[in-house]
């Protein structure tokens, strides 16, 4: 009865209410959650927030067993933070359903189709590598700056994880390999946003030849490699994205001389594709093959996979929804990725209470609406109706 006798005073109160706008408008801006960062977010305050997610203490990469303890450690030289050894022996370019897969075994086609003799393919090295075959075997300059911690991630002074999968090439040679591909995740320092991110993949190739190819030619070894380099290249770009015009850039790589890039019109723009170009002689000699010539690509499996299925941003390639993932069950090219709602929305009304705060603790409130806004004066408070 007493609860009765309130409600009903607190009802006959409403005509003394002042009656503000029928209709009010706010917006509640609460930061994303880990799992998806800020355009503005970079890789270094990704390493200086708590990681707060389970992390395995024991992965398996490439047959090879790696401890938490042999990546993140206690070390004044070390720079890896947790997020980035949570990424290690994900190896998306190895799932034949997720568009970087299908992107790498597409490649893998095209190569087993033009050549008799096969390209030797590897898919599952470790990307803990020192810094010799990351930098010096490489021909990396001493002062370069991909060489540096704000560049690199560094396990101790001389462990890095790789910046490319070039970081295997010097090593494949030496154990007799000529004709190969080497596919694998790949790691920098990098800002985060849309297209880039610290973790990402490549594909390597790399071709030998002996004095008996280019002397039936009658050119010199370096334009004999380049000739068929391009005339490789240009047969991949097709087979990946049809007739499509195309173009060579000259540039500079430390690795290759002559470099190049190409470039294909695709979609009313031109897109760079892939940097090539001839293999510096003093590579293959460190490698014990003196008299020989060689060409190398490398290209980003993510750059091409965002033009070939429509996915505009780099870090959908790492989500598990489902709604991502099933799109690309069938394995196959041609797929254009249907964008969906980053959120779940679900509306929920309420009856008359104090004013809140622009706060909402760890849920995402997008927006407000006020139905009915009062300030009610015997508590000295402002009472609303509303929806959020």
């Amino acid at each position: 009865m007493a609860m009765s006798l309130a409600q009903a005073t607190l009802f006959s109160r409403t005509s003394l209410f002042l009656s503000r706008n029928g209709l009010r408008r706010f917006t509640v801006c609460v930061p994303s959650s880990s799992s998806s960062s800020s355009s503005s977010s970079s890789s270094d305050n990704l390493c200086r927030k708590k990681w707060r997610q389970p992390v395995a203490s024991v992965l398996e990469v490439g047959g090879v067993k790696i401890s938490r303890e042999d990546v993140v450690r206690d070390d004044p030289t070390n720079n890896v933070p947790d997020i980035i050894f949570s990424r290690l022996g994900m190896q998306l370019h190895r799932r034949d359903q997720h568009p970087l897969g299908i992107l790498k075994n597409a490649i893998f086609e095209y190569f087993d189709t033009s050549y008799s003799n096969k390209f030797d393919k590897f898919d599952d090295l470790c990307p803990i590598v020192s810094v010799k075959q990351n930098f010096d075997d490489v021909l990396v300059p001493a002062d370069h700056v991909s060489r540096s911690y704000n560049d690199t991630y560094y396990i101790d002074s001389q462990t890095v994880l790789r910046c490319h999968t070039s970081a295997h090439q010097a090593e494949l040679l030496r154990k007799g390999h000529t004709h190969f591909l080497v596919t694998g995740d790949v790691y920098r320092r990098d800002s985060i946003d849309s297209t880039h991110y610290p973790v990402f993949h490549q594909m390597e190739g790399v071709r030998v030849f002996s004095p008996d190819d280019w002397e039936a030619s009658g050119i010199d070894s370096t334009s004999y490699a380049a000739e068929d380099l391009k005339k490789c290249l240009e047969g991949l770009a097709r087979h990946l994205f049809g007739a499509v015009e195309m173009r060579w850039i000259d540039t500079y790589f430390p690795f290759t001389n002559p470099s190049f890039e190409l470039e294909i019109y695709f979609q009313d723009n031109w897109l760079e594709v892939l940097g090539c170009g001839v293999m510096e002689q003093e590579i293959l000699k460190r490698s014990g093959k003196v008299n020989n010539v060689a060409w190398a690509f490398g290209l980003g499996l993510e750059r091409l996979a965002m033009v070939l299925f429509d996915i505009p941003d780099i870090r959908l390639f790492w989500s598990t929804d489902e709604r991502f993932t099933s799109q690309f069950s069938k394995g196959q090219l041609g797929v254009k990725f249907k964008p969906f709602s980053k959120e779940f929305f679900h509306q929920m009304k309420f009856n008359f209470f104090p004013r809140p705060k622009n706060k909402a603790g760890n849920k995402k409130i997008v927006t407000v609406f006020y139905f009915q806004y009062f300030y009610f004066h015997l508590s000295f408070k402002d009472w609303m109706c509303s929806s959020v």
